[in-house]
């Protein structure tokens, strides 16, 4: 029965003019065409349960439903490109990070170009884009989080060398995690760029390229005895909550997120330092063989609005990937926000990880 159904649908899409090239058509026909396919299916990997919640309000505007099925982001992205032979896929609109960008061919993407114009959607997430056949949906940036009743901004380790010195005075008033999360891999990987002069643009690895890793070595190594090592993202905010720590990196999002939820204290605050984090975001496609291809593109339109972007923000915490959105619940300043810094691609970006497991701490 399924099989029919699909098989139908996949007839009807290939015989309405406005779907072979939707593209051209007009937007009001698009929003007719979209509430008369009556779903969309929007394949994401994390806070699925809060996502479904969240889209009730697009079901509530439009009549159109929004299901999203349990996956995670490789299965996802895998679900993508097995499906690309098939007329019909069941994918409509896909979530992937802008460091999976390469695992997405842009020609697998439909075009934007149908979309209502604003200027203020955003397609290149630190440099990287999919020449505009994904639009970013959330924004996220490792920080340090702190505890404002113990230090004072005006106090906080800016530098390589005021986090040696911020150690050094409060031993084990710091801790950061190594997996588990990209926060704690976001402060060290960020130690070695500032201390070496290799390459962070470019994912190759070679012997001479993982000994300029030297200098953070040494540096993590010497200042061993005054900082921690925690569990996860989730471990350091707690302990930092609880008391224990001054200091721990963490992400913007998923920091406001706990404090939101209760779940660590909401006096405790967040800050780039100087020597800049890692920090990137989400995007969102339509596969060209969507099944519901219009309700597809007025999600996308939806999703990335300026109301549902500044929504967001005061939900999630996310940085807003419309200029146009207010960030005003945001934990830090857009003055703030030019301390981002890339990822370093894989498959260097691993091996900067493993170089400080088996040189630092496995040497604790």
């Amino acid at each position: 029965m399924i099989k029919t159904l699909i098989t139908a649908s996949v007839f009807a899409l290939a015989t309405t003019p406005l779907l072979a090239d939707s593209h051209a058509a007009d937007w009001t026909d698009i929003e007719t065409q979209a509430k008369a396919e009556g779903e969309v299916t929007w394949f994401v990997w994390y806070f699925e349960d809060r996502f479904r919640e969240f889209s009730q309000q697009f079901t509530d505007e439009t009549g159109i439903t929004v299901t999203i099925p349990d996956g995670d982001h490789g299965t996802n992205i895998d679900k993508f490109l097995a499906e690309a032979g098939r007329e019909a896929g069941d994918i409509d609109v896909l979530a992937f990070g802008n460091d999976r960008a390469d695992s997405i061919p842009t020609d697998m993407l439909m075009a934007l170009d149908a979309l209502p114009a604003d200027d203020g959607r955003i397609s290149e997430i630190v440099g990287i884009g999919k020449d505009g056949a994904a639009l970013g949906f959330w924004g996220n940036q490792t920080g340090i989080a702190y505890d404002p009743a113990k230090i004072s901004a005006d106090d906080l380790p800016q530098s390589v060398e005021d986090f040696a010195a911020y150690w050094s005075a409060n031993p084990g008033q710091m801790g950061f995690n190594y997996e588990n999360g990209g926060s704690g891999p976001s402060f060290l990987r960020n130690i070695f760029r500032n201390l070496s002069d290799a390459d962070f643009t470019d994912g190759a690895v070679s012997d001479e390229k993982m000994a300029m890793l030297d200098a953070g070595v040494d540096f993590f190594n010497e200042n061993a005895a005054n900082y921690e090592i925690t569990a996860s993202n989730a471990d350091s905010l707690t302990r930092l909550s609880d008391g224990e720590f001054m200091l721990v990196p963490a992400w913007e999002d998923h920091m406001a997120g706990l404090q939101r939820s209760g779940e660590i204290r909401s006096d405790l605050a967040f800050y780039i330092p100087e020597m800049g984090m890692n920090g990137g975001g989400n995007f969102v496609g339509i596969p060209k063989n969507a099944p519901h291809p219009a309700a597809a593109q007025l999600f996308m339109a939806w999703l990335t609005s300026p109301e549902i972007q500044t929504q967001f923000n005061q939900t999630f915490g996310s940085m807003p990937m419309n200029a146009n959105a207010d960030d005003s619940a945001a934990l830090i300043p857009n003055s703030m926000r030019d301390r981002q810094r890339a990822w370093a691609p894989n498959p260097f970006g691993d091996a900067m990880v493993e170089r400080f497991i088996e040189d630092v701490v496995l040497e604790r």
